[in-house]
């Protein structure tokens, strides 16, 4: 008779592209998300929240037919037969969310939020399907004054995190400037929206390749390292060489007329307007375009207000924080007017051991039709969303996250498990403590052998050990033993003389003692904790 079959074990497994996440790492990331949540208050924004799941067809990617729609998103069918997605972003759902509360919300609206978001894509080295973001919106806001703002408190938000001036940059463009050049090049026809698309996507590699790379691109095509072949937009040698000169002729500018009339601003206004107008001239080279004109002149007044609150000044003693830069190209699929990103500007080692710029942490702009989708009226909005998980990285990588460890509890012991009255005991200990604000812990495992408990609290971190048996709960007593000191002790003390001079590593105290002996035991551990590093 053949033996029956062992059951197999289920195989513990995390799925490709998300990750487990540690109580350090999620204690790191809720302090630097409520430095920043403190920036988004300061300038009047309010939280809301939306679900992860919304109809496939709200969030604006996807056409309601598709027998299953998940390129790109994790999606299901709802009992009803109606598709859900996981939102791929935060900003969908908030048009959703507008639009459907467009008689009770109070606009302009102006709201931040956090929340997961996923993507249904081949994940990789610093690519996850599932991700968070922070982001910042004023919906019902057409001025420019909005888009203004919102860099203002991006680079507020850099800074409370704990980058420095110098370290970063917001960089700003105009999505009718680049519709601009595209007029320029004769792509304005409705035939030529696809041209348009890889003509962008090509110039948003600058930041990858070299120029004769990207012209490639703006030709027949290029082909990588590999062999593998990217189609391109099939542009003449004229239309390139337009967007070459277009792309030197605006970094010109931006490198020199901006700065300049925001130096000027408060010591020659009239100067300071006649370097706009050399800006608006400029940009005109290749030849007037309507697009191109409404979006220099956006960008000249989002300059001119960054630059009175003193955030695009450039010296000797002051950073431009927000900078004009025709490079930036985000958004390609709704963005309508000003653009903007976050970049920080320090070096680190990327996986080939080669040194290169950090590059973006967030970014955003305007974005005046996603809510007219539901509408169909207009709604202007603008907003931003700050990556987390790639802010994180970065303040790690400058030393600057955030990573002071909450203190492991205050550990008590079990000697009498099966005494009642003990039991008791040791619960109105643990009590008092947490009434007095500290951590503690009641030893939930095999109380019988006592070395196992203390193993745990060594592994714990515990800072104390609570102590009572029966003769120490006759005598009304308790033993408090300082575990961190003990350790120390055992370590680095060699003789008695200095071992009598030691902070004695466990005390026996009235139980009336407990708490403020406890708190006493913890200052002295954090007064030696402070003094570490000048010792070192």
């Amino acid at each position: 008779m053949a033996k029956p079959k062992k059951p197999q074990k289920l195989k513990a497994r995390l799925p490709r592209g998300f990750v487990d996440r540690s109580p350090a790492d999620i204690r790191a990331t809720d302090a630097m998300m409520a430095k920043i949540r403190e920036v988004y208050e300061r300038y009047g924004f309010d939280p809301v929240e939306t679900p992860m799941f919304e109809y496939t067809d709200a969030l604006g990617k996807f056409l309601p037919d598709q027998d299953r729609p998940n390129e790109g998103v994790f999606s299901l069918q709802d009992d009803d037969e109606q598709w859900l997605s996981l939102r791929y972003d935060l900003t969908a759902p908030l048009a959703r969310h507008v639009a459907e509360n467009i008689n009770e919300i109070q606009l302009p609206y102006r709201t931040y939020r956090a929340g997961w978001v996923f993507r249904n894509e081949k994940p990789g080295p610093g690519r996850f399907r599932q991700f968070m973001q922070f982001d910042a919106d004023s919906v019902g806001a057409p001025s420019v004054q909005a888009d203004a703002e919102m860099c203002m408190m991006m680079a507020d938000a850099m800074e409370a995190v704990g980058i420095a001036r110098g370290d970063y940059v917001i960089r700003v463009n105009n999505r009718k400037v680049l519709d601009g050049l595209m007029d320029a090049i004769g792509l304005s026809d409705e035939a030529d929206a696809p041209r348009r698309l890889v003509v962008l996507r090509s110039l948003d590699k600058l930041d990858k390749f070299d120029w004769p790379e990207v012209a490639k691109l703006l030709g027949d095509g290029r082909k990588d390292e590999s062999g593998d072949f990217t189609p391109g937009a099939k542009l003449s040698e004229s239309q390139i060489e337009g967007i070459q000169q277009f792309r030197e002729h605006s970094v010109k500018i931006a490198e020199t007329y901006f700065p300049e009339a925001a130096n000027l601003l408060a010591s020659d206004p009239a100067a300071a307007e006649a370097r706009y107008e050399e800006v608006l001239k400029g940009f005109n080279f290749l030849g007037e375009s309507a697009a191109l004109t409404a979006g220099v002149n956006e960008l000249i007044t989002l300059h001119r207000l960054v630059a009175v609150a003193g955030y695009a000044k450039a010296g000797v003693d002051t950073v431009e924080r927000v900078k004009l830069d025709p490079s930036v190209i985000r958004g390609l699929e709704y963005y309508t007017g000003p653009v903007y990103e976050a970049e920080l500007l320090f070096d680190v080692t990327n996986e080939k051991g080669e040194k290169v710029q950090f590059g973006s942490v967030g970014g955003g702009g305007r974005y005046d039709g996603l809510v007219k989708r539901f509408t169909g009226q207009d709604v202007p909005a603008t907003g931003f969303s700050i990556g987390v998980s790639r802010l994180m990285t970065a303040l790690k990588n400058l030393g600057k996250l955030d990573a002071d460890e909450v203190l492991a509890p205050v550990l008590v012991t079990v000697m009498d498990g099966n005494d009642g009255t003990a039991q008791a005991k040791y619960q109105h200990f643990v009590q008092q403590l947490r009434s007095a604000g500290i951590r503690a812990e009641l030893y939930q495992g095999n109380w019988k052998k006592f070395g196992n408990q203390l193993k745990y609290a060594d592994k714990r971190g515990c800072p104390l050990a609570i102590i009572q048996g029966s003769d120490e709960r006759a005598a009304g007593e308790i033993q408090i033993k300082d575990l961190i000191e003990g350790k120390r002790i055992s370590q680095t003390i060699e003789d008695n003389a200095a071992w009598r001079e030691a902070r004695p590593a466990q005390v026996t105290v009235p139980e009336g003692d407990l708490v403020a002996t406890v708190q006493k035991m913890l200052e002295d551990q954090k007064a030696d904790r402070d003094r570490a590093p000048a010792t070192e």
